[in-house]
């Protein structure tokens, strides 16, 4: 069976109010997907763009086919810009809350104030939202955030600040390479630097 076809297979079918969108940034091919409310998604970069587009479509969008819509236009822009190694912030950002649970709408909103180049801890995190103790609850939600970059997950890191995972394609290396466009460096040198 072709790659392709064996990628595509299975998808859901696609909320005709819901798009997506693939472009090229410094980092690799990305993609947003968004509703009428805001932003429901952000694809980091997968194997090949193919991947990264089937990644969007597995939840229910259809791909744009016309001329972006002007806020999303901006936001690419500003994801592109990121990429590159500009300093960006992204609190203008409209996302679409509406499949979250209380809990995660917290820990996302803390974490929207955690500025390019700082990092925080899972259990800072949970401090912030007033939920001592739920730092595995925190994790749990970075896992499974669906705007990485917009909502920095990438700025979160266990308690004894290492790496710690990243769920998008590349794991840590990505995540390291995130933080590294932002200024942090936590590689530890090798004895042949």
């Amino acid at each position: 069976m072709h790659d392709e076809a064996k990628m595509t297979g299975d998808l859901p079918t696609a909320r005709t109010d819901t798009h997506c969108t693939i472009f090229e940034t410094d980092i690799g091919q990305c993609g947003l997907a968004w509703s009428p409310v805001g932003l429901t998604r952000v694809q980091l970069p997968e194997v090949n763009a193919v991947a990264t587009e089937v990644r969007l479509l597995r939840h229910g969008v259809m791909l744009w086919e016309s001329a972006l819509p002007t806020h999303i236009a901006e936001y690419v822009e500003l994801l592109r810009r990121y990429a590159s190694g500009e300093r960006e912030e992204f609190a203008g950002v409209t996302l679409d809350l509406s499949s979250l649970t209380p809990f995660d709408a917290r820990v996302y909103d803390a974490l929207r104030a955690v500025p390019w180049g700082i990092t925080t801890t899972y259990g800072a995190l949970a401090d912030r939202i007033h939920a001592p103790g739920s730092a595995r609850a925190v994790g749990t939600a970075m896992s499974t955030n669906p705007w990485p970059i917009i909502v920095p997950c990438h700025r979160v890191l266990p308690a004894s600040h290492q790496i710690g995972g990243f769920s998008a394609h590349g794991g840590s290396e990505t995540k390291y390479a995130l933080l590294e466009l932002e200024g942090v460096h936590l590689r530890q040198p090798s004895l042949w630097d």
